[in-house]
């Protein structure tokens, strides 16, 4: 199965810590991410830049209205997410109560939407066969 773990961060201790302190767990998160690799348990993932630098996006009178930064107000935003193959929900827990990004801020983890995903894939290959047909 295909989990989702969104990690949270609180910006403002992570601003807080010593540049060697941050690099020191920006590595512990990096070596445990290669030990998931190792084990076909990671999938991919991606670091989000800071939510100062965000967006929100809602629906006011039947147009998109802007909102700058995240919408909720809290301390902890959303600093990444991984992508995470597991046998179910309690080894994607297993596996992820070890990340050492755990001790910056909580994980999120939720079982991706297969049939969704499926339909998304399946919508993606036909969009690029239409282009590559046209190509020619």
């Amino acid at each position: 199965m295909k989990f989702v773990c969104l990690g949270y961060i609180d910006e403002t201790k992570w601003e807080s810590m010593s540049e060697e302190e941050s690099r020191q767990i920006m590595e512990q998160c990096l070596a445990y991410d290669d030990e998931l690799r190792r084990g076909g348990h990671f999938i991919g993932g991606e670091a989000l830049q800071s939510a100062r630098h965000s967006v929100t996006l809602r629906m006011k009178n039947g147009a998109a209205d802007v909102i700058d930064g995240p919408y909720a107000e809290t301390k902890e935003t959303l600093g990444g997410i991984l992508l995470l193959e597991a046998r179910d929900l309690n080894h994607a827990i297993s596996l992820m109560s070890q990340h050492p990004g755990v001790r910056v801020g909580p994980f999120e983890i939720r079982p991706a939407d297969e049939e969704v995903n499926a339909l998304v894939a399946a919508r993606h290959e036909a969009f690029n066969q239409s282009i590559e047909g046209t190509d020619q």
